[in-house]
């Protein structure tokens, strides 16, 4: 497997340098079973992104003239952010991210506030043990948590994961969360580090990644 490490500044980087990475070095890959079966995706085998200073300040990302953007500030905060951080079901939905991390989120700030900040115990997990039976099991799989420097980083890893929108959403509505959190356990915020075997883009999407990577 081709492992793709990058170091990057904020949310906006991190997705423009993705979209350019994965047009260009990624893997052309037909989808045999899941969402848009018989499709193709371009994807990394496996990529690792460290983002220094994913302040909600860039939120979302810039597009050229003419892309229309991938999400919204508005849609991230009161959409997307309900969804991963509360237990509340709509119409449809099998699950929600929130049903697992409430608990765990709140778990994690009374451990830290009580016991301090070094240990490695501290990781909010999606999905339980009869997930791999549902049609469509989470993509976010697992959140860990780092107190270093006086700062809360974030290791965040998904099984599989939508370039175009689903990474700036999903990041967006994190990093969030993330800033609550160390609001609530008194630290200063920090990294994100993002890990994925399946972060792709779809065939539909190829041409407008191209204008935002400007090949």
């Amino acid at each position: 497997m081709n492992i793709t490490v990058l170091k990057v500044r904020d949310l906006d980087e991190a997705w423009w340098r993705c979209v350019r990475e994965v047009l260009l070095h990624g893997r052309d890959y037909k989808i045999d079973r899941g969402s848009y079966a018989g499709q193709y995706r371009r994807e990394f085998d496996f990529i690792v992104c460290q983002i220094e200073h994913p302040s909600s300040k860039c939120l979302v990302p810039s597009t050229p003239e003419g892309v229309p953007p991938p999400t919204s500030r508005d849609y991230i905060e009161k959409e997307y952010l309900p969804y991963l951080m509360t237990n509340i079901t709509k119409d449809k939905e099998l699950y929600t991210y929130g049903e697992y991390i409430e608990p765990q989120f709140l778990e994690i700030c009374r451990v830290y506030n009580e016991y301090g900040y070094n240990t490695n115990q501290m990781t909010m997990t999606v999905g339980d043990k009869d997930s791999i039976f549902l049609e469509h099991s989470p993509c976010l799989k697992l959140i860990d948590t780092r107190v270093q420097d006086g700062k809360l980083n974030y290791i965040v890893y998904f099984r599989s994961w939508d370039l175009w929108g689903g990474f700036p959403s999903n990041l967006g509505g994190i990093q969030l969360m993330k800033e609550m959190m160390a609001q609530e356990i008194g630290v200063e915020d920090g990294e994100i580090i993002a890990l994925s075997k399946g972060l792709h883009l779809y065939d539909h999407q190829w041409e407008l990644g191209k204008i935002v990577a400007r090949l």
